[in-house]
């Protein structure tokens, strides 16, 4: 493996050592405004909400902004270091999204020093669970429609093109109960008994095929103790489809589902804690096209157009040119044995730089 690639490992391998969960990223923003900065990189600073921006100068032409969120879906408590055993290396959160960020700073050393235009590297926060883009959401605030694209990075995607954002809604769903022992106040209403019946109430809603949808109940929590009848539960959903439309619709199936029935001595609280865009660029547009070539020719493989929400739902749903793009590929998601391939990283990279060029090139008259 090359210089360049044990590089990135090890850099890789350094963001992952540090927690960043969602709404606790200032450590690992800070090791991330450390190592952009170390590489020569201008205007390296951290923004209101905690965002770490960096530019690589060019020419006057309009900029590229490309990103990587710091945020990992893991408490700080369940972290543990990576490992790196043979051709892969194990973790929670290195793929998602530890690896992307060190490919973030390989950019800034990699990428031409004669680009026609700036190259901002940003790094965001609040990409994961109830972050509800803001990280993302920021760096639209900041360069709004000005970026010729912008490119999002995540780490376990090779020959992906995601262009089209996924839409979603989450709930949080409580109930609260008088409460009571189990025995000598047998009979009373239970907060978890009815909060288990609702649950059961919306996993029968049914869901299209197509569009594509999907109804998670992802956390549920309440009650004190095993003989108490539960004075307190909340459980959190997450709802998503591929078309806006039905999802509102979906949406508002479900809120009557948790409204339609009263229960005596219960209160039932109902409360939107995220949404996520929709919206897309054409399959045919100069910036997916660039993206798919760049894998096919400097990656070597097929790319897959795909749906999902990522930073890049941001962009898209103001039409703005998007795309998000993998470094490699992985196993386990999201889970604390979350493993990705070393292989691919060369050709992942590679394809990265390639499309950063195209991008570049694309005729100003072919710009949407």
């Amino acid at each position: 493996m090359s210089a360049d690639l044990e590089r990135l490992i090890d850099r890789a391998l350094r963001v992952q050592a540090v927690p960043a969960p969602t709404f606790a990223e200032a450590a690992r923003a800070e090791l991330m405004r450390a190592e952009l900065a170390s590489v020569g990189l201008a205007d390296v600073e951290i923004d209101a909400v905690g965002n770490v921006y960096a530019r690589l100068p060019g020419g006057g032409n309009p900029p590229i902004v490309v990103s990587a969120h710091l945020d990992s879906v893991f408490p700080a408590e369940a972290h543990v270091p990576a490992r790196r055993i043979g051709g892969r290396v194990t973790g929670p959160g290195i793929g998602d999204n530890a690896i992307a960020l060190a490919a973030l700073v390989e950019v800034g050393l990699c990428a031409p020093a004669d680009l026609p235009g700036d190259l901002w590297l940003v790094a965001d926060v609040c990409e994961e669970g109830l972050g509800n883009l803001r990280g993302m959401t920021a760096v639209l605030e900041r360069f709004g429609d000005t970026p010729l694209a912008y490119i999002v990075l995540e780490g376990m995607s090779f020959g992906q093109v995601y262009h089209r954002s996924l839409p979603s809604r989450r709930y949080r769903i409580s109930t609260r109960a008088p409460g009571g022992h189990s025995w000598l106040h047998a009979g009373r209403p239970s907060a978890v008994h009815v909060l288990i019946q609702i649950g059961a109430s919306l996993l029968s809603i049914g869901l299209p095929e197509k569009p594509r949808a999907a109804l998670n109940i992802g956390r549920v929590e309440g009650g004190i103790g095993v003989n108490t009848i539960a004075p307190e539960a909340h459980m959190e959903v997450d709802l998503r489809c591929e078309a806006t439309e039905t999802l509102e619709a979906l949406a508002a199936h479900l809120e009557d589902t948790v409204q339609e029935r009263a229960w005596p001595e219960v209160e039932i609280g109902l409360e939107c804690i995220g949404i996520r865009p929709g919206g897309a660029i054409p399959a045919d547009h100069p910036l997916v096209a660039a993206a798919v070539r760049a894998l096919r020719e400097t990656g070597g493989i097929q790319a897959r157009l795909e749906v999902g929400s990522t930073d890049a739902s941001v962009p898209l749903s103001r039409g703005l040119p998007a795309v998000c793009v993998g470094l490699t590929r992985g196993t386990r998601a999201h889970c604390l044995d979350e493993s990705i391939e070393l292989e691919p990283l060369g050709r992942g990279l590679a394809s990265l730089l390639s499309l950063i060029r195209a991008v570049f090139e694309i005729p100003e008259s072919n710009r949407p």
